[in-house]
């Protein structure tokens, strides 16, 4: 069946299970649904009326996950990834609100009216909640109030190359006005932190050893930039996010930021959560990523800042490209496209790599689902609670995961998670009381979102 194949779409009145997360705990509860939204957390004896979703005994109901930096490329990049695929793919890992970024896109996020242009290519394609950012970009100041005023998140910056040409950083000067607006209108800047400098002067390294790869994306580009980050937003006031964090030299420079009571928040994805620089594969471009994944300490140490509440969120930074970019260069990392696909993996990846560590699923939630709602302001997301939206994830111990990127919903059979075996998966993804059916997919629930609404 095609991928935009409309069915009749499965409306949920209650979800029961044992282990429902409720606040920060597990407990038997029946979550009742009324026009999409909670209605009630019941007992788990509780009998609801209608169509009630019975989870299994080995399986947890976690509100669904919040995935804040999405790269969609639709329009004018489609054959990389779309909206009817990521929303899909999205479904089908328990993320039920996505959050699309302003790059890759043609034209990208920039102006209200490539907004606009982004928001029709989105219409009647979506299987879950769509947000966007939007861009700062070289003389685009004067654009971001009236974007912020059309219901973006927020805005993404570089402050070094991102890789499209119509999307280029912003340098210190430019970045410092642009911080300085964003303050004057109380946004938010979400910052790709790498130093264009310190990367000029790092070794490029042809060919495909992922250490020479790590070596020309060293840790001092990332501290360098979060540095600046930091100073912006001391002398601005304004509110800043770092995006993607690699790097665990950074954690003391961004915790004695927040012990300052600036206004900063950070994520970091699965990938660098997962990996290690040293098994990546040889010529194995479908673990480049900018910035790098690097060795199995500097792993760990995010980990241990995880919980501790350095960082924030995690986050998928999906960012798939065809075969043909991704191989771009015959294994020369240098000239391959950097972006790992993970979104359709990051919740069953996380629960168990957390499960390994001693660290429970609600820990795992609130990283994925409320902060990242927080971070934009959803307050509707990413929690099971009365009033909130009925975005719920069903996750299932007793069932095995192997990824094959073959058979996953992303339009490029693209993943580094590929062959890898999970304990656990997503079994049921609900959004606003609309269950998905994963052999039936139906694209025509999500809404797209705004600021504010």
């Amino acid at each position: 069946m095609g991928h935009r194949a409309r069915v009749r779409l499965m409306r949920v009145d209650a979800v029961r299970a044992r282990r429902v997360l409720v606040g920060d705990a597990f407990v038997p509860a029946t979550v009742v649904v009324q026009r999409g939204r909670i209605a009630a957390v019941e007992a788990y004896e509780h009998e609801a009326e209608g169509v009630v979703v019975q989870a299994a005994d080995t399986a947890y109901v976690v509100p669904g996950v919040v995935d804040t930096h999405v790269h969609v490329n639709e329009p004018g990049r489609t054959e990389w990834e779309g909206f009817a695929s990521a929303t899909r793919a999205a479904a089908l890992g328990g993320a039920t609100t996505l959050v699309d970024m302003p790059l890759n896109s043609l034209p990208p996020t920039t102006t209200v009216e490539h907004l606009r242009v982004k928001q029709a290519a989105a219409r009647d394609q979506l299987m879950v909640d769509v947000g966007f950012w939007g861009g700062a970009v070289p003389g685009n100041v004067g654009d971001l109030e009236p974007l912020w005023d059309a219901g973006v998140l927020g805005f993404k910056c570089f402050l070094a190359p991102s890789g499209v040409d119509e999307f280029p950083p912003l340098d210190p000067e430019q970045f410092r006005a642009a911080l300085a607006e964003v303050a004057r209108f109380d946004g938010l800047m979400i910052v790709h932190a790498e130093d264009a400098g310190v990367l000029a002067a790092a070794p490029q390294e042809a060919g495909g050893s992922y250490r020479a790869f790590v070596r020309s994306r060293p840790h001092e580009a990332e501290v360098a930039a979060i540095q600046q980050v930091v100073d912006g937003a001391r002398e601005t006031g304004a509110r800043v996010h770092v995006l993607h964090l690699s790097s665990a030299r950074a954690l003391d420079l961004i915790a004695d930021a927040r012990a300052e009571g600036l206004r900063l928040t950070v994520e970091t994805c699965p990938h660098y959560l997962v990996f290690d620089a040293d098994r990546v594969p040889h010529g194995a471009p479908q673990f480049k990523c900018c910035p790098p994944i690097r060795d199995a300490g500097n792993r760990e140490e995010l980990w241990a800042a995880l919980r501790a509440g350095i960082i924030d969120c995690v986050v998928s930074d999906h960012s798939p490209a065809t075969a043909e970019e991704k191989g771009r260069g015959d294994g020369d990392l240098q000239q391959a496209w950097g972006g790992v696909s993970g979104l359709q993996v990051g919740l069953a990846v996380m629960a168990a790599e957390a499960r390994r560590r001693g660290i429970g699923l609600a820990d795992v939630s609130r990283w994925m689902s409320r902060n990242t709602a927080d971070l934009v302001g959803f307050a509707h997301k990413g929690r099971i609670a009365v009033g909130a939206d009925a975005d719920l994830a069903v996750y299932d111990t007793g069932v095995d995961f192997r990824v094959e990127a073959a058979r996953l919903a992303h339009r490029n059979p693209i993943s580094a998670y590929d062959g890898i075996r999970y304990g656990g998966r997503v079994v049921r993804t609900v959004v606003r009381g609309n269950a998905v059916d994963v052999d039936r997919p139906d694209h025509t629930w999500g809404r797209m979102l705004e600021r504010g609404r």
